[in-house]
């Protein structure tokens, strides 16, 4: 039946799992998923994701819903020769410093830094007028998240340590979108943070998905 990832080229999510898929070497089959016409809300999708919600990846019999679930899925599952373990589950220090970082990026990172990318990428296509005092809200608080990536960056060369993991890999989607707003330099102003996304951006993988990864008139 082979690997089957229902989702959007545009979705965070869908291409969080993207990107874990070709870091794992994992041959997939992208079943597009219609978000702005309510597919993910309709029996057949709901019968997949009771929450309505892409992505959801189908291997074999095996149905899975919510993405990080789904990236530990494929890190403990395929192991090609010659990919990384971004588990790093050979080494339970590792590993747990892996989970905590992976859990920094769900309730720490993500929370602040969807609402930007949905004022400044989403709103505009709904015919709205962003909400600029909430884009600064949220750039306030990113700040202070930003700031403390900075002091640990300075002891390792990515957030774990000095191994590239899924707790890199799950900010990928969010980093690129905001790398294209007008307040960047939230980035580029930390030095070790600023090289920690360059590190990230630039693997092959991550090139892999980059061309789905466009609003409106970002798209060519």
């Amino acid at each position: 039946m082979g690997v089957k990832l229902y989702g959007h080229p545009m979705s965070s999510c869908t291409l969080r799992v993207m990107a874990c898929l070709y870091e794992k070497g994992v041959d997939f089959e992208l079943v597009p998923v219609n978000m702005f016409a309510g597919e993910q809300k309709m029996p057949d999708f709901l019968a997949k994701n009771p929450f309505g919600k892409v992505p959801v990846l189908e291997d074999g019999d095996l149905t899975i819903f919510e993405s990080r679930a789904i990236t530990e899925y494929i890190s403990k599952k395929y192991k090609s020769p010659g990919t990384e373990d971004l588990l790093r589950s050979d080494s339970p220090e590792e590993s747990v410093t892996v989970r905590v970082w992976v859990e920094v990026e769900s309730h720490h990172f993500q929370p602040v830094m969807s609402p930007i990318i949905f004022q400044h990428f989403v709103v505009p296509l709904q015919g709205k007028v962003p909400d600029q005092a909430l884009i600064d809200d949220h750039l306030a608080k990113l700040a202070g998240v930003l700031d403390v990536y900075e002091a640990r960056l300075a002891k390792t060369k990515f957030l774990a340590g000095d191994f590239f993991s899924l707790a890199d890999l799950h900010h990928f989607p969010y980093m690129y979108y905001f790398m294209k707003t007008p307040w960047a330099a939230a980035v580029t102003d930390r030095p070790r943070v600023k090289a920690w996304w360059e590190e990230m951006s630039g693997r092959a993988a991550f090139k892999k998905v980059d061309e789905g990864m466009k609003f409106g008139e970002d798209k060519k």
